[in-house]
């Protein structure tokens, strides 16, 4: 029997090229949206979802288990940018998006653990960032809320293990999506103190995600994670320069690491 796989945020960009690749694999795939009605079209159907919203999360699991009876890999893929200094930023925006970066994957886990652990496997990929490896001017909510997810992982995979439930995060960096345009822009004030330094940011963000990687290269390392016998705990995904530099992160003193991102950013 194939295995059944839920991608959260389904619909586009990185989660819709992991549900095309994994059908054409023979997987049985459903994707999810808030507004699925949009996607008639999809290779893969398209479940209901909001994952800030607890009771909409449980009755797209029941759909899922009503409809295939079991459920064999979560993919949290899910979320949304933020960016701004983190003094201007409103609250209820970082708030917003700690609900969707992490509360909500870690609801979508435990709605289906009692099911995974029925039937005594499962596997649950949570999509990160390579941001989530440091703390970046003016995307330090986002740098933060993904962070927090690789450690939440790190924690569930113990817990778990006596389950034969496996749990992975797959960071990648800058891919060629449509990301930007769902980001929470903080408005680049005219009075601000920050102006210029966060104008230029916005400018180089959004000019690595138009020549950021084919998401195809996402879905390709989905599938063998999926097919590993012993899936590892992290993965990174994307230019090289951006998979060094969290290893640049470990080896160089902190200062130094600081520095360097500091003349990345031109700040």
């Amino acid at each position: 029997m194939a295995k059944v796989v839920l991608i959260t945020g389904g619909s586009s960009g990185i989660g819709k090229s992991i549900g095309e690749y994994l059908t054409d694999k023979g997987f049985t795939v459903y994707g999810t949206s808030r507004f699925p009605e949009k996607y008639t079209d999809s290779k893969f159907p398209i479940i209901k979802l909001d994952v800030t919203q607890t009771a909409s999360i449980s009755e797209c699991v029941s759909e899922l288990i009503s409809k295939t009876g079991q459920i064999d890999v979560l993919v949290n893929n899910a979320g949304i940018g933020i960016t701004g200094p983190l003094e201007e930023i409103p609250m209820e925006e970082m708030k917003r998006n700690f609900e969707t970066n992490l509360f909500g994957p870690i609801n979508m886990i435990n709605a289906v653990l009692p099911y995974m652990r029925t039937q005594k496997s499962g596997q649950i990929l949570n999509i990160t960032s390579i941001a989530g490896y440091m703390g970046l001017p003016f995307r330090g909510v986002y740098s933060a809320s993904k962070g927090a997810l690789e450690l939440i992982t790190e924690s569930y995979r113990m817990e778990l293990k006596a389950f034969n439930i496996t749990m992975s995060n797959i960071a990648p960096g800058d891919f060629a999506t449509n990301i930007a345009a769902g980001r929470y822009h903080a408005p680049l004030l005219e009075d601000s103190p920050y102006k210029v330094a966060y104008g230029t940011t916005l400018n180089l963000m959004d000019s690595h995600v138009d020549s950021g990687k084919n998401p195809l290269l996402m879905a390709q390392v989905i599938h063998k994670i999926i097919t590993s016998k012993n899936p590892k705990i992290h993965y990174k995904v994307g230019a090289f320069l951006q998979k060094f530099s969290v290893v640049l992160k470990r080896i160089l003193p902190d200062l130094w690491y600081e520095k360097l991102l500091s003349r990345f950013y031109n700040i």
